[in-house]
């Protein structure tokens, strides 16, 4: 899709400064490839106290079984 933005100068020029990219294409789709990334982990944290875990589990007896002596 064609998008016509204007972009912060300074910011741009700061951009490519902490990259190897070469266009404003470029630095434009990694950002908004890390905004993603960021947005999928703080959805993640969302979840915290709402996971219940089996207090019976026994993990340790899970490890001894798959061994090979």
């Amino acid at each position: 899709m064609r998008t016509n933005v204007v972009i912060d100068d300074k910011l741009r020029e700061e951009a490519f400064k902490y990259s190897n990219l070469k266009t404003k294409k470029e630095i434009i789709n990694l950002a908004l490839k890390a905004f993603v990334k960021n947005a999928k982990k703080l959805s993640l944290m969302d979840l915290k106290g709402q996971i219940s875990f089996d207090e019976s589990y026994d993990y340790k007896s899970m490890r001894k079984d798959n061994v090979s002596d």
